[in-house]
Parts: structure tokens; C-alpha cells; sequence
């Protein structure tokens, strides 16, 4: 690898290792093997970097999820048991990227003080709700409508952050994907106040 690569894999192991705001240039460089000056020749700053690494390590995430709930449910099932599945598949895959998911937490808290890291972000999400729409119907991104992504893909990415959110705080009080459909269906249907059946 060049030292472009070198840095962003060594800035993706420090995102992982010390988060956004505790990673410096020097730990990158120390993590890289490569130089200081080489930073700002390939990204610009450290910060461009450290973004970079963020959006690569959230594009590997996506493809790492998507093959694995592929497998989720089988074809053919119900809508609503294979979209439990995916729930429960999603969740599980929290365990094994707990880092990944604190790092992205850390991220996010970080917008408010970095404009241009809002703006990467706000220019991938329509990409990740599309994504999203993709893993929990079962097709390939390029099959997903504009329409579907701009409104089921909202829900879904809504869906995905509340889970993972509540699972960093406390994933005994993650809930179940049949407790997830459940609670959908009495949303819609207006019975949320109703006993629910036994």
C-alpha cells in the first residue's frame, strides 16, 4: 500500500482504539507508518481523514451486514417475520462492533463543532437509507425507488439508530424483531393503548 492507504487504515484502527476526539496526527502517523507531512499532503488534514476513515469503515460495515442478513430469512417467507429476522441479525451484529458503534456515537456528537463533517455526513445519508431499505426487503440497492428510500428509508434509518442507540445503553432492553413488528403494527393501527394479546 501507498502511504494514502497506510493512513486511512491506520486512522480507521485509531477511530476504533481511541475514538474521534482522543486520536491526534501523531498516533495516526505511529499507527500508519507513515509521516506527519504526508497527512496533510494526501487528505489535507487530520480531520478529512479521520473522516474518510469514518465513511470507510461505515461502507464496510454496510457490506459486512448486508451479506450477512442475506441469510437472515429465507426467501419466500412472510414480510413481516423476515423483517423481524433482519431486526434480530442487525442487533446481533452490534456485539461484534461494539467499538465501531461507540466510535459512531462519538461521531455523531461531533457535528455541532465540525460543519464540514455535518455536511459528509448529510451527503451519505440518503445513500445509508437506501441501503437500509435494501437489507430489510431483501433486494440489491440499484432495485430500491427513489420514493422508497426517501420514505420507508427514513423509517428504517429512524428504526436503526433507536436500536443501536438504546443497545450501547443497555442491550438486555434491546427489544425482540417480533416485539419491533408488534409495536409497528399496533402504531398503525391506533391499539397502542389496548392490552396487547396473549
Amino acid at each position: 500500500m501507498g502511504h494514502r492507504e497506510d493512513l486511512l487504515d491506520g486512522a480507521k484502527r485509531c477511530l476504533l482504539d481511541k475514538g474521534w476526539v482522543r486520536t491526534t496526527a501523531r498516533d495516526i502517523v505511529a499507527a500508519s507508518g507513515a509521516n506527519l507531512a504526508s497527512i496533510g499532503y494526501h487528505y489535507g488534514s487530520k480531520d478529512a481523514l479521520m473522516m474518510e476513515a469514518f465513511l470507510k469503515l461505515t461502507e464496510d460495515w454496510g457490506e459486512q451486514i448486508t451479506h450477512t442478513l442475506a441469510r437472515a430469512a429465507e426467501a419466500g417467507v412472510p414480510h413481516d417475520e423476515r423483517f423481524a429476522a433482519v431486526v434480530d441479525g442487525i442487533v446481533d451484529s452490534f456485539e461484534g462492533d461494539r467499538r465501531f458503534w461507540a466510535a459512531q456515537l462519538e461521531v455523531i456528537g461531533q457535528l455541532g463543532n465540525h460543519p464540514e463533517l455535518r455536511e459528509r455526513f448529510a451527503a451519505v445519508m440518503p445513500q445509508g437509507r437506501e441501503g437500509l431499505v435494501a437489507v430489510f426487503e431483501g433486494v440489491d440497492d440499484t432495485e430500491v425507488p427513489a420514493g422508497a428510500a426517501r420514505t420507508t428509508g427514513f423509517l428504517y434509518y429512524a428504526l436503526f439508530t433507536g436500536l443501536w442507540v438504546q443497545w450501547l445503553i443497555d442491550p438486555q432492553q434491546v427489544p425482540k424483531g417480533r416485539d419491533v413488528v408488534e409495536g409497528m403494527r399496533r402504531a398503525v393501527a391506533g391499539t397502542v393503548l389496548e392490552a396487547p394479546e396473549k
